[in-house]
C-alpha cells in the first residue's frame, strides 16, 4: 500500500458509508428510503448488499469478496457490508482527468472491456421491455418530483422545465428508433451507473465498480445509456473533449449505429439523474451539492437541445445557392440532405416518373411530377425524423401546399422546423447555372427566369442573400437552426 494512502478513513454517500481500514473496503447501507430505492430492513440491506457483489463481480470479479457482518453489544441484527478490495485514490479515473494526465489510453480501454461486457450482457423480453418509449418516458418522470421539490434551492425552474419539454418531445417523435434498438438487441443488463469516480486504473487495466443493484428496472437499459452515463461525468469534470472520445470509442468497439441525437439524448437523461442525486445529497448537508445539481442540468439542457430532431426547408429558385448552403449547413449540424433534384432522377431512373426536362409546368416538369417528388422527398424525411436524424430539405419550395405537407410532417414528428428562402439578383443565379459542374439539377437559365417570373410568397422563411460569403450565410442559417429550439 501507499505510505500517503492513510490506514483508515470513511466516506458518506446519499445511501451508503464506505469505511476504509488496511487493504480493505466496508460499504455499509443506509437504512433510507429515497424515490428510488429502500433500504430501511436489515433484510433488504442484506439482499442489497449481497446483489452487489453478485452483480459487480461480472466486471471486477476480483474487486469483490463477499457479503460480511458488523455486530455490537445492543442486540440488534448484524449490519450487513460489502467487503472489497480497497483502491488508491489516485488511481482514480476521476483523479487522473483532475490531474490533466493523458487518459486518452485509459479511456480507449475502458470502452473496449464496456463494449465487450454489453456484448455478452444478459438480454431477455423482461429486459428489452425496459427500453420501450413508455419504460424511458418513466424512467424521465421519476427524476421530476425531486427537482421540483429544489427549485430555487439548487436547479432554476427554466431548466427543469425545459428538460422536461424537450426529453418528452424527443421520445414522443421517435418511436421508430427506439423500436429499433429493442429489435437490434441493444437493451441489456448493464451497469448503469458509470462514474469516473468509481472506475480505478490499475496494472494498466480499468475496474469498474459500483453497478445500480438496488433495482433491475434501472439496471436494464439501452448500451448507449451505459456509456452516455461516463460520458456525461467526463463533462461534468469538464473534460467535453475526453467525453467525445470516450463515446466514439465505444461506438467503435460496439459497431453501434446509434444517431448523434440519441447520444445527445442519454447523456442529458444521465445529468438529469445526477442533478437528483445532488438534491438528494443537498438534503443530507453535503457541500456543493446544489451547484453541482445546477451544473448537472445545465449539461441535460444543452444536450437535449443539441439533439433535438429538426427539419429545415432549404428553398429558392435554381442558381440561388440553395443547394450549397443546404449540404454546407447539413456538414455543421449533422443533418442528411435530401435533395428534389436527386430524388427526381431517381423516380426517372426507376420508371416512376416520365417526361423530359426543359419547359416549366411539362413534362418532367409538370405539376403531377413535381407533387410526385415532393411527397417521396417528404416520404424519406420522415423515415429519418423517426429515427432520430435531422434532415434538410433542399428544393425550390415553390409550392404552399408541398410547405404546408412539410409543416404537417415536422408536427408529426415533433421535430422542430425551420425554413429558409435563398435569394439572389436574376444575372447572379443565370450565370451559376451557366458554370456550374454537371450534376442532377436540369434547370437552365430560362427554367431559372421562368420561376422568378413566376415568384412566389414565402413569408414564413428567413431570407438569406446568397451573394454574401458562404460563411456569413451558413452563420445564419446555424442561428436559425437553434432558434427553432430555444422557442420551443
Amino acid at each position: 500500500m501507499a505510505s500517503t494512502m492513510p490506514y483508515v478513513a470513511a466516506y458518506e454517500t446519499h445511501s451508503g458509508v464506505v469505511i476504509l481500514a488496511g487493504d480493505r473496503a466496508y460499504k455499509a447501507k443506509k437504512p433510507v428510503q429515497t424515490d428510488f430505492l429502500d433500504f430501511r430492513t436489515a433484510e433488504q440491506r442484506e439482499e442489497a448488499c449481497a446483489r452487489e457483489v453478485a452483480l459487480n463481480s461480472r466486471l471486477a470479479p476480483d474487486s469483490y469478496f463477499g457479503v460480511g457482518h458488523f455486530s455490537g453489544d445492543s442486540g440488534a441484527a448484524p449490519e450487513p457490508i460489502v467487503v472489497m478490495r480497497r483502491y488508491h485514490d489516485d488511481d482514480r479515473l476521476a483523479s487522473l482527468v483532475t490531474r490533466g494526465e493523458n487518459v486518452e489510453p485509459v479511456l480507449d480501454r475502458i470502452a473496449e472491456v464496456l463494449a465487450d461486457f454489453h456484448d455478452r450482457a444478459e438480454r431477455s423480453r423482461r429486459i428489452s421491455m425496459l427500453g420501450k418509449p413508455y419504460a424511458i418516458h418513466q424512467r424521465w418522470t421519476d427524476n421530476f418530483p425531486t427537482l421540483h421539490r429544489h427549485i430555487g434551492a439548487a436547479v432554476p425552474a427554466e431548466s427543469v422545465r425545459r428538460v422536461e419539454s424537450l426529453a418528452a418531445e424527443y421520445l414522443a417523435g421517435r418511436a421508430p428508433l427506439f423500436a429499433g434498438r429493442v429489435e437490434e438487441g441493444c437493451i441489456v443488463d448493464g451497469h448503469a451507473d458509470l462514474l469516473a469516480d468509481d472506475i480505478f486504473w490499475v496494472d494498466n487495466h480499468p475496474v469498474l465498480l459500483d453497478c445500480l443493484e438496488f433495482t433491475d428496472e434501472l439496471r436494464f437499459l439501452d448500451r448507449i445509456d451505459d456509456a452516455a452515463f461516463l460520458a456525461m461525468d467526463l463533462e461534468f469534470l469538464g473534460r467535453t473533449d475526453l467525453s467525445d472520445y470516450f463515446l466514439n470509442r465505444y461506438v467503435a468497439y460496439s459497431r453501434d449505429n446509434a444517431p448523434s441525437s440519441l447520444r445527445d439524448f442519454y447523456i442529458a437523461y444521465r445529468a438529469t439523474v445526477r442533478a437528483k442525486v445532488d438534491c438528494v445529497q443537498l438534503t443530507q448537508g453535503k457541500p456543493g451539492a446544489a451547484a453541482a445539481a445546477a451544473r448537472h442540468l445545465s449539461i441535460a439542457v444543452s444536450h437535449l437541445e443539441a439533439g433535438a430532431v429538426r427539419l429545415a426547408l432549404v428553398g429558392g429558385g435554381p442558381g440561388s445557392g440553395k443547394s450549397t448552403l443546404a449540404l454546407a449547413l447539413a456538414e455543421q449540424v449533422g443533418a442528411v440532405v435530401i435533395s428534389t433534384d436527386d430524388v427526381r432522377k431517381e423516380l426517372l431512373g426507376s420508371g416512376h416518373l416520365s417526361g423530359e426536362p426543359g419547359a416549366l409546368g411539362t413534362g418532367l416538369y409538370s405539376a403531377a411530377n413535381v407533387a410526385a417528388v415532393y411527397r417521396e422527398v417528404l416520404r424519406r424525411a420522415g423515415l429519418f425524423l423517426g429515427n432520430g436524424q435531422s434532415v434538410i430539405l433542399d428544393g425550390t419550395w415553390r409550392d404552399a401546399k408541398a410547405r404546408a405537407e412539410a409543416r404537417r410532417l415536422a408536427a408529426d414528428r415533433l421535430a422542430p422546423i425551420a425554413e429558409i428562402h435563398c435569394v439572389v439578383a436574376d444575372g447572379v443565379a443565370a450565370e451559376r447555372i451557366r458554370s456550374r459542374a454537371p450534376g442532377n439539377s436540369d434547370a437552365t437559365p430560362q427554367l431559372a427566369a421562368a420561376l422568378t417570373a413566376e415568384g412566389f410568397d414565402w413569408d414564413t422563411a428567413q431570407r438569406i442573400d446568397t451573394a454574401m460569403p458562404l460563411l456569413e450565410c451558413v452563420r445564419a442559417a446555424q442561428e436559425l437552426w437553434r432558434d427553432v429550439i430555444s422557442h420551443r
